[in-house]
């Protein structure tokens, strides 16, 4: 029997899959699981995955190279895509496919599977990912070639075939979780008028049951990563998990967006980043501070392209690595403190200072201590105006010359 490798998760799909893949296709299923700080219970994943036919279990702790690899060189690109996403699902896929390409290799596997749909975005960033790594790999994707036409038909295939899942089928929700966020579909949140219902939510309560009073924090930053929460030295992962501890406990994070996929069909789309939403918004304002007007411009482009780059899947690509070395240069300066204030859902940048800092109070200042050449405003609006000037009197003799006529 060829042997496979399959990334599993315990979810639905991939619980679903490891039987299909055994008893449809004839393949022997080696089972891994990667940990991107979603803390999955090992024993209860391994017990699932070999009652459905796997004949082996790996499992990866891979939250520190999420961090360190993938979420810092996020944040200090500002990466969000379009209209709020903060990648947290798009940036663990890559290192998934790094590890799953690795366990093939070393298993003598020719064949990989992922749990992704033909519609979704994941398989382009799994597949893209293999490509690149190692292209000799051939990938099988169940969930492009099962008859299987919804989740909650799934569900009945489980339940018929006695294998574990851990989803009902009137609450067919698909949620994806790592330290960096939460991505929920499926289910009622693909009607766009429905509010998303409570029970999708895992990192956040709602705004109401937040607490009344607003709390404050600082977060330090060094070079654009954080280092420093409330003035205690953290590693990247135990300083995103108290973050997203806090940030969700008022609130903050919850993103529920109409969004455009990579195949081109637009998807409604909830999200949980509470870690996220507060460390990205203190890093753009520390740029504020730090980074020149022509830097951020130019910054405010690529980082764009580097969300689309993410989400797209072309981690492993030549533009990605061109784009890395751009920020990390515009990053060197890119430190300071933020006070942040957080209250009911909002997340609010009340200070902010840094010892490289480009704002001069003496310069910026209408009180005394103005350092500010007043007089020198003059010949530089003089200089300033020359072109719009010659356009303004163009104007004039245009307008002239037609009334004229």
């Amino acid at each position: 029997m060829p042997k496979i490798v399959l990334a599993y998760s315990g979810g639905l799909d991939t619980s679903v899959a490891v039987h299909w893949l055994r008893k449809e296709k004839g393949f022997t299923v080696v089972a891994f699981c990667a940990d991107l700080g979603q803390a999955p219970d090992l024993a209860l994943t391994k017990k699932r995955a070999m009652a459905t036919g796997a004949v082996e279990f790996l499992a990866e702790d891979l939250r520190e190279r999420f961090v360190h690899e993938y979420v810092f060189p996020a944040i200090q690109a500002n990466a969000i895509y379009e209209n709020g996403y903060p990648l947290n699902t798009a940036l663990g896929r890559p290192l998934i496919a790094q590890e799953l390409a690795r366990v093939a290799i070393e298993k003598g596997c020719e064949f990989v599977a992922h749990g992704c749909t033909a519609k979704g975005n994941d398989q382009v960033r799994f597949e893209a990912g293999l490509a690149a790594l190692e292209p000799q790999l051939k990938v099988v994707a169940p969930l492009r070639e099962w008859k299987f036409k919804s989740r909650e038909e799934e569900v009945d295939y489980a339940l018929a075939n006695k294998i574990e899942v851990p989803v009902k089928r009137d609450k067919p929700y698909s949620i994806d979780i790592n330290l960096w966020g939460a991505s929920i579909e499926c289910g009622e949140l693909e009607d766009p008028w429905q509010a998303p219902p409570e029970d999708t939510h895992l990192m956040t309560v709602p705004a109401e049951k937040a607490p009344d009073k607003a709390v404050e924090i600082e977060v330090e930053f060094e070079q654009g990563i954080p280092v420093k929460l409330n003035k205690k030295a953290l590693g990247g992962v135990k300083l995103i998990e108290a973050m997203n501890k806090l940030a969700g406990e008022h609130a903050i994070g919850r993103v529920d967006v109409i969004e455009n996929r990579v195949i081109g069909i637009k998807s409604r789309e909830v999200y949980e980043a509470p870690a996220a939403t507060v460390l990205l918004t203190a890093h753009k304002a520390l740029e504020e501070m730090t980074l020149s007007r022509e830097v951020l411009r130019q910054k405010s482009i690529l980082s764009q392209a580097y969300s689309d780059i993410i989400y797209s899947g072309q981690w492993f690509t030549d533009l990605r690595d061109a784009l890395d070395a751009f920020i990390r240069v515009t990053q060197k300066y890119v430190t300071g403190t933020l006070r942040m204030r957080l209250y009911k859902g909002q997340c609010v940048v009340v200070g902010r200072r840094s010892p490289c800092s480009l704002y001069d109070k003496s310069l910026a200042t209408y009180g005394s201590g103005d350092a500010f050449n007043h007089e020198a405003a003059k010949g530089f609006l003089d200089i300033y105006n020359l072109g719009i000037k010659a356009q303004g009197l163009r104007r004039k003799r245009s307008l002239s010359s037609e009334v004229g006529k």
